[in-house]
């Protein structure tokens, strides 16, 4: 495998459409972006494998937002090792330019046991998906309990709740290591689902594996289902190296599990690992904040700092230039200022 070979496909996602089959869907493999991710964090294993089924999902799902829209996938949970997980998709400014991802999680590394992923998030909570339209707009969120042992089920019960669309994903991610090379982590998935006005969608409770039983339709027919369950059983015959890659490209790889079904591939969208923090948005944040309370927050060295959970930027600030008295305000916004 050539350099630029490895290139052209990590840190991609593909979409895809099924012309026989009335399903659309996504080829996704992160690999420098899971490393801008994980390298900001000293996590255990178990709680990385979580942060990158979490970014790849989010990859997956976010590229259908529109350009300059967000989207947010949040696990919050009580009384697990694992407290939150948080990932944004930042939709390019421009066509043609990458989307960012990013990702953190927040635990108690007392209560971390073992390498299960998913035993790590406690018995309850829940999977929420946020999209930000931009200013002016109202957010959208839709959520659904943790359950089905793993966070792609999450996905794929939110879609069937939230979205009435059967959705399928197959996952893989791990550590990998190159001839010479230091271990990293990889990703690679595949996401399936019914095109709208296809003519079938899901009820609660849809069947293991993405497969779909007759109580689970509603307002479809025999041929709709037929193709769905088809193709979803061609997708049980993946690899899961061949997910990873980086040896097979996304096109080989749907050459050789739906050439049946006559698979059409658009433009692919580069992805890598972007924050937003800045030091303007640090000091916006503090601005809600009296002098006296900036003054619980200043270090012995006389300074004020924010640390940004995503990609580890530390802020170092005047204390007596944030908060709302710096700026001559009060919490109400009225002139306070002095002559």
């Amino acid at each position: 495998m050539t350099l630029s070979s490895k290139i052209a496909w990590d840190d991609t996602v593909l979409p895809f459409q099924l012309d026989n089959a009335d399903i659309r869907g996504r080829v996704a493999r992160l690999d420098g972006v899971l490393d801008g991710i994980l390298k900001q964090h000293d996590y255990p294993r178990a709680v990385e494998a979580l942060v990158a089924e979490m970014a790849l999902l989010t990859a997956l799902i976010g590229q259908t937002i529109k350009l300059r829209w967000k989207l947010s996938l949040q696990v919050q949970t009580k009384g697990g090792a694992v407290r939150m997980i948080a990932t944004d998709y930042y939709g390019p400014t421009e066509e043609g330019e990458p989307a960012r991802i990013r990702a953190y999680a927040s635990y108690d590394k007392d209560k971390v046991t073992g390498d299960d992923p998913w035993s790590q998030l406690g018995n309850e909570g829940y999977f929420a998906i946020l999209i930000d339209q931009g200013q002016g707009m109202q957010p959208y969120q839709g959520i659904s309990p943790l359950a089905g042992g793993s966070l792609r089920a999450c996905a794929e019960a939110y879609f069937a709740q939230s979205e009435q669309i059967a959705t399928r994903f197959n996952l893989s991610y791990g550590l990998s290591r190159e001839a010479g090379g230091e271990e990293h982590w990889r990703a690679g998935g595949v996401m399936l689902q019914m095109m709208p006005g296809a003519g079938m969608h899901v009820s609660e409770g849809s069947g293991e594996k993405g497969l779909l039983t007759a109580s689970d339709l509603v307002e479809s027919d025999e041929e709709k289902s037929e193709n769905w369950n088809r193709v979803n059983f061609h997708l049980d015959t993946v690899d899961q190296l061949e997910l990873i890659g980086p040896s097979v490209a996304p096109t080989d790889l749907l050459v050789r599990l739906f050439h049946e079904e006559v698979p059409r591939v658009f433009d692919s969208q580069p992805v890598k690992f972007g924050c937003s923090c800045s030091e303007d948005k640090v000091r916006q944040s503090l601005s809600i904040y009296s002098a006296k309370d900036i003054e619980t927050m200043t270090t012995e060295e006389g300074v004020v700092t924010a640390d940004c959970q995503f990609c580890g930027a530390h802020y170092v600030l005047d204390p007596a230039t944030v908060g709302f008295e710096a700026e001559g305000k009060d919490a109400l916004g009225n002139d306070v200022s002095k002559d």
